[in-house]
């Protein structure tokens, strides 16, 4: 029987290569007072930005721009909204990684408010967001958050009282997401393997989540079908083939999708304490942790199969996908697990991702983290003494 469920709008989504060309058509939707927020680097690199201020100029267009670097922070957000609050924007468009949608999903979002943005995020804040936003358009430059198609914008404040909080409403999902893969060819080996372990863990949490429903069971397990097949290929001798980086955009949209309605599980749970603490990138912390993760998780599932059953039969499902096979065979389930683990171990190892001891990360730190972590929206219960192993492991 099919359960009742809700499923979140998504924006409109304009998808494949060259489909960058298809702003302008928006832009003149919206008006002609733009902010433009972008990385410090890539975009300009690759050329593409100098191609739309060129068009920009062409076409008359007033546009300001911000450039950022890491993570966004509430200090950034709450300085730009200061410059830019009385200046009559029309439109803010994100082109960048997952950090740069944020940036100006935040914007957006926060032009219309008088005060900070802490104010508005969850577990920091007491006030809630009513949805009230200047109009917003974004436009990834990799494989990895699926920012371009959530509902809401994570903030960092690093310290020892620091947070890795969102700010979220319904209404904050992008007016419009233009996903052309153009734009990721450029895009470093190192920045495509993580961002494409963030993508691959958000598709596999949202599939197992007990929060899933067959919209989202569906779309996951078909971004999970392109992911694995390209994840290594695009981080590595493919990165300029425009088939395979077309596969790992349409795995990232699918994930943020996904994770919209379907939430997501422990791996997340320690990227927010984790990267609320130290200066970590956010694809780094999920792609290590995962293959440890899926491990305990199957350990716990396979402890209560009665109650675990079904996640334990989507874990072996992903194992039968990467071997070749649609779904697992019942007599099997075990072996498609370790499948799924044991690629899953030796991603990690070939895209070399770092320990979290190379960022700071000590045995001493573990019990800090654990407090500050919430399972989310985990297949199983963990204890702490479990998830307290997923970190050490990986340390």
């Amino acid at each position: 029987m099919i359960p009742s469920f809700n499923f979140t709008q998504i924006p409109h989504i304009i998808f494949g290569p060259g489909r960058l060309n298809d702003l302008y058509e928006f832009i003149l939707k919206f008006g002609k007072n733009l902010l433009f927020v972008i990385g410090e680097n890539s975009l300009k690199r690759s050329g593409k930005w100098g191609q739309i201020e060129s068009d920009l100029d062409q076409k008359s267009l007033q546009y300001s721009l911000i450039n950022i670097s890491g993570e966004p922070s509430p200090l950034l957000i709450d300085n730009s909204v200061k410059e830019f609050r009385n200046k009559n924007i029309d439109l803010v468009i994100s082109i960048g990684g997952g950090s740069v949608i944020d940036t100006g999903k935040a914007i957006s979002a926060m032009i219309p408010k008088k005060d900070t943005i802490k104010n508005y995020l969850e577990g920091v804040g007491d006030k809630i967001h009513d949805g009230k936003k200047i109009p917003f358009i974004a436009i990834p430059t990799t494989s990895g958050t699926g920012s371009e198609a959530t509902k809401n914008a994570v903030i960092s404040e690093v310290g020892p009282n620091g947070f890795k909080k969102s700010l979220r409403h319904d209404n904050l999902i992008p007016n419009v997401a233009i996903i052309d893969p153009e734009l990721m060819i450029s895009c470093p080996q190192s920045i495509t393997a993580a961002c494409g372990m963030d993508a691959f863990t958000q598709l596999l949490e949202a599939y197992v989540s007990p929060k899933g429903n067959p919209i989202t069971e569906s779309l996951a397990f078909s971004g999970l079908k392109f992911m694995s097949k390209n994840l290594l290929r695009a981080s590595s001798t493919d990165s300029t083939d425009i088939k395979v980086r077309t596969s790992m955009a349409y795995g990232s949209l699918i994930s943020g999708i996904t994770l919209a309605n379907a939430g997501l599980g422990i791996v997340h749970g320690l990227a927010s304490s984790i990267g609320g603490y130290f200066d970590i990138p956010h694809g780094i912390v999920c792609g290590t942790l995962l293959a440890e993760a899926t491990k305990m998780n199957i350990k716990r599932l396979n402890y209560n199969k009665l109650i675990g059953g079904k996640a334990l039969r989507k874990y072996a499902n992903v194992g039968a996908l990467i071997a070749g096979k649609n779904i697992a065979d019942e007599e099997n389930i075990n072996d498609y697990c370790s499948i799924l683990t044991n690629t899953l171990d030796n991603w990690i190892d070939q895209l070399e991702l770092d320990r979290l001891g190379k960022y700071n990360i000590n045995l001493e730190d573990v019990d800090k983290i654990i407090s500050k972590t919430g399972i989310k929206n985990n297949p199983v219960s963990l204890k702490k003494e479990d998830i307290r192993d997923i970190v050490i492991n990986r340390l």
